[in-house]
C-alpha cells in the first residue's frame, strides 16, 4: 500500500511521473462483487421464495408438503370471523386474484399452466356436480416448503415455495379433493405485506393482528405434514400398509414422527 512506502521513495516516484502499482485504487473490491467461477454457486431462488438463500449455502435440504386446516382452533385467526369468513385468508386471496388481478394463479405446482380469472372462479365456486358452493366450505390451505440449513448464517430455515387452495372432498360432493389453484409464495408475500387490511386476526387483542406475510414468517399456524421428499413421491398416507387396521391414524402418527425428526436434526446441530 502507498502509505507503507518510505516518504522519500514515494516522492521520487511521483516526481518522475510513476505511480506505485499497489495503490488502494488499484486493488479490486473482490468481496463486494464475488466471482461466480469455480465450485461456488451464488445463484438463489428469486421466483418462488421470499428468502435470499444462496444455493452454495444450503448444507441440508428436504422438501416438505403441509396442510393447514383453517377450522382448527389454532388456525381461526387465519380463517376469519363471522359466518361468511369474509375477512379470512381464503376470501382475501380470492379478492386479490379476481377483484385486484394482483396474483397470478396456476393449475399445476410447476407453474406451467396459468389460469385465467374465469377458470379460477369456476374452480373456486363449482364442485364436482356443478353446484355453487359457500366459500366457508373451503378450509384447506396447502403449501410446499424446503427445510434448509443455511450454513452461512448457521440457521435452520423454512423456505416456503408455493401455496395451494384445495377444495375438500366433502365440499366437492365427496368426489375427492380438488385443487383450485397454485400461487407462488413470493407473490403472496409481496402482495399481502402491502395490504394491512388482510390480517391474521388476534381475537384477544385486535391491535396486535398481523399481516399474512408476518403470520407466515413467524409460523402462526398449525399444519400437518402430508408428504416429504421420498423416492416414490408418495403421500405419507400412501406409505402406510394397506393391511393396517387404522391407516388414517397411522398416517397422522407418521407425520408427527417426521416433525420430531426435523426437530431432532435441528437440535443435534448444536450438540458437541
Amino acid at each position: 500500500m502507498k502509505k507503507f512506502l518510505p516518504k522519500l521513495i514515494l516522492s521520487m516516484l511521483l516526481a518522475a511521473g510513476i505511480a506505485p502499482l499497489t495503490t488502494e485504487a488499484q486493488i479490486p473490491a473482490t468481496s463486494v462483487n464475488p466471482s461466480g467461477f469455480g465450485d461456488r454457486q451464488f445463484d438463489m431462488d428469486t421466483i418462488y421464495s421470499a428468502k435470499r438463500i444462496r444455493e452454495d449455502d444450503k448444507m441440508y435440504q428436504v422438501g416438505v408438503w403441509r396442510r393447514i386446516d383453517l377450522r382448527e382452533k389454532y388456525n381461526l385467526p387465519l380463517y376469519g370471523s363471522g359466518d361468511t369468513k369474509a375477512n379470512g385468508i381464503v376470501n382475501q386471496i380470492y379478492k386479490a386474484v379476481v377483484e385486484e388481478n394482483a396474483l397470478e394463479v396456476f393449475a399445476d405446482e410447476d407453474f406451467t399452466q396459468p389460469l385465467s380469472i374465469a377458470e379460477f372462479q369456476d374452480n373456486f365456486w363449482l364442485n364436482a356436480t356443478g353446484d355453487s358452493i359457500f366459500s366457508k366450505q373451503l378450509y384447506y390451505l396447502d403449501f410446499r416448503e424446503d427445510f434448509v440449513f443455511d450454513k452461512h448464517h448457521s440457521d435452520m430455515v423454512f423456505d416456503i415455495k408455493y401455496l395451494e387452495l384445495v377444495m375438500p372432498s366433502e365440499t366437492n360432493s365427496n368426489a375427492g379433493q380438488k385443487s383450485i389453484a397454485f400461487i407462488r409464495y413470493k407473490d403472496f408475500y409481496n402482495h399481502f405485506k402491502n395490504h394491512p387490511e388482510a390480517r391474521w386476526l388476534n381475537f384477544q387483542n385486535i391491535s396486535k393482528s398481523l399481516t399474512y406475510d408476518q403470520a407466515f414468517e413467524t409460523r402462526l399456524f398449525r399444519s400437518v405434514v402430508r408428504r416429504f421428499t421420498n423416492s416414490e413421491e408418495a403421500l405419507i398416507s400412501d406409505l402406510v400398509s394397506v393391511d393396517h387396521p387404522n391407516p388414517e391414524m397411522q398416517a397422522y402418527v407418521d407425520a408427527l414422527a417426521f416433525e420430531y425428526k426435523l426437530l431432532e436434526y435441528e437440535n443435534s446441530l448444536w450438540e458437541w
